[in-house]
């Protein structure tokens, strides 16, 4: 489950435990309770604004703020990949399906209790990986939460910002 896909993930870990094989948190927020969105991301928790947000973002605008946060490094993050997350975003709804989303992730006590139960003493394996140099969702912060929250004795720290970099296997000798 990686950033808004955690609240999302933590919900159905909830709902039906038994159906879950394991559970991987990559530079996502469990502590909601004093999670603060992005300020590329709060637009969007709102109506009205949001959807005026949701049109403006081009691909080249979203580029330029995923840039601008410090998220799109374009040493590691392609411009195709960047152009790919966008249309993940905007869907064949043109956004209002992740609209909807942003705006149904409540940031209450209840909440933050759904999401721990979703990772502690749970049938499944828990699992956590956190990006090194995250500006977003920092190791320091957000992925020491996740691991207390997981009772993990500790976080797998992979290199990368909000995105991790990407391993790249050589291609398999030819028999």
């Amino acid at each position: 489950m990686h950033d808004i896909g955690g609240p999302v993930g933590f919900e159905l870990a909830a709902a039906v435990p038994g159906r879950i094989a394991s559970l991987t948190l990559l530079n996502t927020t469990i502590d909601v309770t004093d999670f603060t969105s992005p300020w590329t991301m709060e637009p969007f928790r709102h109506r009205g604004i949001g959807e005026l947000w949701m049109r403006s973002l081009t691909a080249p605008a979203f580029r330029f703020l995923m840039r601008l946060q410090g998220i799109g490094d374009p040493t590691t993050v392609s411009r195709a990949e960047l152009d790919t997350y966008l249309a993940l975003v905007k869907g064949p709804d043109h956004g209002r399906t992740f609209l909807q989303i942003m705006r149904s992730t409540e940031r209450t006590p209840a909440k933050q209790a759904r999401y721990r139960a979703a990772v502690r003493n749970v049938p499944y394996p828990v699992q956590a990986i956190w990006s090194a140099d995250d500006p977003a969702m920092t190791l320091a912060v957000y992925g020491e939460k996740a691991r207390v929250a997981a009772g993990l004795s500790r976080l797998q720290i992979v290199p990368g910002k909000h995105f991790p970099k990407k391993t790249r296997h050589p291609p398999s000798p030819s028999r």
